[in-house]
């Protein structure tokens, strides 16, 4: 199954940036579960945690396409080495007004800082569009191929973070995710043979958001919705668990959720794509809709965990591939010009459908049944596929612009 992977990295300095980027995304996995538990440690209050997280949720889904853009008019180095750097002074900050006991304000302004977080992953798709900008099929392995490690990193940074956090000191894992973070988006600017060309035409009064694209609207809205997913799958097993009195089961269990995601993403990428991206994308959406049916049933019914842990694992099998999808939709529909900006604007609808989720969830959750909370992420999984139904002539290469198409020969 793995053999196919081997051709993208015979390419020079593919291995290098996408190592890079490994050590940025996985200090980004570390960062909420470590900040949750210092702020629960070092100020005893789980409330004040969730706040303090969800405001640096917020200014990171307005702050990625920012950085997104300047990335699209400057270059990957020229923005990702200074935002590194400026990444470190807030969250210092932070560990400074959390040892000193300063305002609770100070936390919020602190963490709300670190929006200017480069999104290595979106730019490392970025350099595979380009480098691969002939070879459509190869673009599809290697978006499967990024999107199994986004999920290898959901599975491991939490568990890296909290064990750090409980074993040397609370702080440990901020501090640590603080450096992997740095080093990795350092590390990675530092691929310049590999980094994608800045557009040669003038930059000013030429194009405006890259949302202008209706393909790319559709998209955004439909990864709301699946961050909607992931926000309440994981809330709603968290208080499944803790209501059987198997709070840490919670932990493996969401663990089967990205191992599932895992492997479809690595057997999706295998496999020769058939038909349109956007029949795919349409099915991938029809599938994932189905199979979140499981843990519902599951949960409602009281089948036990170790069920529940086999309709979680087939309930992840369903993202990988509607992500894998998208993310080749969109840069089919974007240009080069604009494709970091773009994948910020997407990756900022998930982080939006993330906390929207996980509020939902949680009133569901002190407010009805344990299994109950299983209905949102079915609930969201269908509006994923009605938005993406409605928007779907929206979805292929603007037939009158083919320049535009990134990835397609002519």
């Amino acid at each position: 199954m793995l053999a196919p992977y081997r051709r993208l990295f015979a390419r020079p300095g593919t291995t290098a940036f996408t190592l890079a980027g490994l050590l940025g995304r996985l200090s980004m996995s570390m960062t909420g579960v470590s900040l949750v538990v210092l702020l629960a440690e070092r100020r005893g209050s789980y409330a004040l945690a969730g706040t303090v997280a969800a405001a640096g949720l917020v200014t990171g889904a307005v702050g990625m396409p920012v950085i997104g853009r300047l990335v699209d008019r400057f270059g990957q180095a020229r923005v990702t080495v200074p935002a590194a750097l400026y990444n470190v002074v807030p969250l210092i900050g932070l560990l400074l007004c959390v040892r000193t006991g300063a305002p609770d304000w100070t936390l919020y302004l602190c963490w709300a800082a670190c929006a200017a977080a480069p999104n290595l992953g979106g730019m490392a798709r970025a350099r595979w569009a380009h480098l691969l900008r002939d070879r459509p099929e190869d673009r599809h392995l290697a978006n499967s191929f990024e999107q199994a490690l986004d999920e290898v990193c959901f599975m491991t940074g939490p568990v890296l973070g909290m064990v750090l956090c409980t074993t040397i000191a609370p702080e440990a894992g901020l501090l640590t995710a603080g450096g992997l973070g740095a080093a990795g988006a350092l590390l990675f600017a530092a691929q310049r043979h590999t980094e994608p060309p800045l557009d040669d035409h003038p930059a000013t009064g030429r194009h405006g958001s890259p949302l202008r694209v209706p393909g790319l609207r559709v998209l955004t809205l439909t990864f709301l919705s699946t961050g909607m997913i992931f926000g309440a799958l994981d809330l709603t097993t968290v208080a499944y668990a803790q209501a059987l009195g198997h709070r840490p089961v919670a932990g493996p269990l969401l663990g089967l959720v990205a191992a599932g995601s895992c492997v479809a993403g690595l057997v999706f990428g295998a496999l020769r794509p058939r038909g349109t991206a956007r029949a795919r994308f349409l099915w991938g959406v029809a599938a994932m809709s189905g199979l979140l049916l499981m843990p519902l049933a599951a949960g409602v019914g009281g089948a036990g965990l170790a069920l529940l842990g086999a309709a979680l694992f087939a309930a992840g099998t369903g993202t990988a591939p509607t992500m894998v999808t998208g993310m080749s939709l969109l840069q089919d529909l974007l240009p080069q010009r604009q494709l970091n900006e773009g994948m910020a604007i997407a990756v900022s609808g998930i982080l939006v459908g993330i906390s929207g989720g996980s509020a939902l969830a949680g009133t569901v959750a002190e407010h009805a049944g344990p299994g109950a909370g299983y209905g949102i992420p079915a609930g969201a999984a269908v509006l994923a596929l009605l938005l993406a139904l409605a928007g779907r002539r929206h979805l292929g290469p603007p037939a009158q612009e083919p320049e535009r198409v990134v990835g397609v020969a002519h």
